[in-house]
């Protein structure tokens, strides 16, 4: 089973220039993402740049427009993610509990824990039967 654990932002992860407190947080995330790494389980991780390098697109039926930032809520963004393989969502969430919290020393913050879609999560149809067990075509 494939989780992602998505960072919400903070006002400090959309500042610019990033805090000093930043600068704890990618300490303990390299330790965190090192244990997961050595218990194989990590797949992916990365932080993600400000709100304010981003941009939306918003669908109207077959139209599309591009939505430059800035975005109202902060909190709809997110500032990074891990993307874990474990057998379990008990395994999931013990391993999101030990993620640093991403916020300043002391102060709330969230993190989102997700389950992946996989092929066989999916009724049996032309659509899905031309990926293999990797996601690739056929």
């Amino acid at each position: 089973m494939r989780y992602l654990i998505l960072v919400k932002a903070t006002a400090e992860s959309a500042a610019e220039p990033r805090p000093a407190a930043q600068a704890a947080f990618l300490i303990a995330m390299t330790h965190y993402r090192d244990q997961l790494n050595k218990a194989g389980v990590l797949l992916d991780g990365n932080s993600l740049r400000p709100g304010s390098h981003g941009c939306r697109i918003r669908y109207d039926g077959d139209q599309r427009s591009v939505i430059n930032t800035p975005f109202a809520k902060t909190s709809e963004l997110i500032a990074g993610y891990t993307l874990i393989q474990v057998k379990s969502r008990e395994e999931a969430l013990e391993w999101a509990r030990r993620h640093p919290n991403p916020s300043s020393p002391g102060q709330p913050a969230e993190i989102e824990i997700r389950q992946l879609d996989e092929l066989e999560d999916f009724a049996p149809s032309r659509s899905v039967d031309c990926y293999d067990e990797t996601g690739a075509t056929k």
